[in-house]
Parts: structure tokens; sequence; C-alpha cells
């Protein structure tokens, strides 16, 4: 793969949401990577809009977090974790989803299809099929209450090892998050405020939504990216299409806004409203063909956003950045550091 082998020692994980660190959301630190000159600036996230010019815009990804982790009990009494990453494509009728079972912080491959997995109040599980190696797996829910209800009253949000307790559902939401419908955060928005967001209006920054829920990103390592639900509105589409006839830049918030917006772009970088479902891995032979810059959290070496960042960045400056970032101390994970990487 690339000189970007680089793995964050334990010390740069962000444990908890930097409110608990006594900053705002918007106090953490921004590292600004320009491909134009090669330069790398240390900020915060605060600052934004001086690395932004009027006529720019930025678009952001409305999606709302789901409490989508729910305790589970497996055919043989053991204690799991349930995970749900999204439904089925075209079996939305019958609560089938796409899931991912763990035990102790691991996934747990130890599961025969037509088992099924006992959930609070009588609720269950039933293993239909393999999805995807030994992480991901197809499940026919059978809930008492919609599903919406269902998580609100039992499920909690998804996290890992490096995040040692639970945190409420706010601290895994983005500000701006309107339809609930993503297992994990699209965390690169996590950094911003209303407050930020009326700054960067009022000094002449665009601002649009797109919709793209997520699924688990435990299984990213090493493996393509699986479909994903998206949404992305004629006015967005018409507001991208015209920021870039004026000469300004599409700034995509996290690698899901790049995913939506490029799947929905054509080689000309002209871009058409469109839903549905996405299966398109950005990479650097591909290239970006509408976006111009990317706001995002710092990945593991071996995540497969990476292809799409060195797409903006380039291999030889993203790995100069990370090798900075870690030098300087930032934080990753869902509740670290930022980075914007300015394409042009």
């Amino acid at each position: 793969m690339s000189t970007l082998a680089i793995e964050p020692r334990a010390r740069l994980e962000a444990h908890e949401p930097p409110e608990a660190r006594g900053l705002a959301r918007d106090g953490v630190r921004l590292l600004v990577t320009s491909r134009t000159d090669g330069s790398i600036t240390h900020s915060r996230f605060s600052d934004l809009p001086r690395f932004l010019t009027p006529g720019d815009l930025v678009v952001l990804n409305t999606s709302g977090t789901l409490p989508a982790a729910l305790p589970a009990t497996g055919a043989d009494g053991v204690t799991l974790e349930l995970h749900l990453s999204t439904p089925a494509r075209g079996r939305d009728h019958d609560l089938t989803w796409i899931v991912e079972l763990r035990f102790e912080g691991q996934p747990f491959g130890a599961v025969q299809v037509g088992d099924r997995m006992a959930l609070p109040e009588g609720a269950s599980a039933e293993i239909l099929s393999p999805y995807s190696g030994v992480r991901l797996w197809l499940a026919r829910l059978d809930l008492p209450e919609p599903l919406e209800a269902y998580l609100g009253a039992y499920g909690h949000p998804i996290r890992y090892g490096y995040v040692p307790r639970r945190w409420p559902l706010s601290a895994y939401q983005n500000v701006y998050a309107l339809e609930p419908g993503s297992a994990e955060m699209a965390s690169a928005g996590r950094p911003f405020t209303p407050e930020l967001i009326t700054r960067l209006v009022a000094e002449g920054v665009l601002i649009a939504p797109i919709t793209l829920h997520t699924g688990v990103s435990s299984p990213e390592s090493h493996e393509r990216p699986y479909p994903e639900r998206y949404r992305v509105p004629e006015q967005t589409a018409r507001l991208v299409n015209a920021v870039r006839v004026g000469g300004g830049r599409v700034i995509a918030t996290g690698t899901t806004v790049v995913r939506a917006l490029e799947t929905v772009a054509r080689p000309d970088g002209i871009v058409e409203a469109g839903e549905g479902w996405t299966d398109l891995v950005v990479t650097p032979e591909r290239g970006l063909w509408t976006v111009d810059g990317v706001l995002t959290g710092l990945h593991e070496s071996d995540s497969s956003h990476l292809d799409l960042l060195r797409a903006a960045a380039g291999e030889e400056l993203l790995s100069r950045s990370y090798r900075d970032a870690i030098e300087h101390g930032y934080l990753w994970h869902e509740f670290g550091d930022s980075q914007l990487i300015l394409a042009r």
C-alpha cells in the first residue's frame, strides 16, 4: 500500500468527547493541508472561516445517529452486543438488516444460519446468512414496536474499545442532524456549532445538505466499503454546479459527503440530484470529479477511507500530514481532532 503505514499510539486516541476534556465542540484542533502549495497549517476548528473564501460551499450530511447497539443473548447463552448497520437492500418491508455481532469488544463469528439472538422485551434477531467474512450477517428482526421507538428504549450508541464508558446519544449527534438513520455518527461534522455555521454564512460561505446513512465502521479494515443509502437534493445539486461555475470550492464534510456527491457527479464535475444506494469507492485512480476539499477526522492506516483522502491530497502530502499530526499529538477517532484537505 503506501508510505502511510503509520499507526497512532494509544495516547493519541480520543477516549471521550472534547467537552469532557474542557473544550467546546469547535475547540478541537484542525490540521489544514493544501495540495496547491504543499503547506500544512496547525489551527483550531473554530478558525475554519479563515481557510475558506466567500463563494465556497460547505456540504453537510444531515443523517442522524441511531442508538444502534443492542444487548443480545446468543443461542448458547453467550452475552453479545448486536450492532445494526444498514437495512438490507430491497428488504425494508420485513426488517431484514445487516448486523454485526460483538463479544467483549471483538467481532463474534461463532454463529450459524438459523440461530436466533434474544433481544430485550422478547424481541429477537434471526441469522439468515453471512454478509461479509466473519463480521457481518443478514438478520431478520422481530420487534414488539416500530424500530426507532424500540432503539430509543433499549439501544445505545455504538462504541469501540478506545471509548471506555458510555456517553449519551447527544454526544454522537451532529448539531445539524435531521433524519435518524446512521449506525454511527458522520463524525467529520461533529465540531460544527450553530455559532460557527452562522459565522461561515455571514462571511459569504454557502451551506448545503445531503443525506447519507452510514453503516458500521468496524469492517473497514482492508475491506471494500459496502452500499449505503444516500440522497442529494435538487437544490444542493444546483448550488454545487453554480459554485463550480463561479470559481468557488466544494468542501465535503466527511467521506460520506464525498461518496454521495461523487456518486451523482459526471466526469466534468457537474452533479445531478439523486437518491438510492451507492457502492462507489473513490480511489486515487478515479480521482475526485466535483469535490475540491474534504473536512475529515484522522483515520487508521488500514482504513478504506484513506484511498479517498489520497485522491484529495496525494500520497506524499497525506503521509506528511499524518506524520505531522502524530508529532504534534493530534487525537484520532470520532471524538478527536480534524483535518481540512484542500485539493485546490
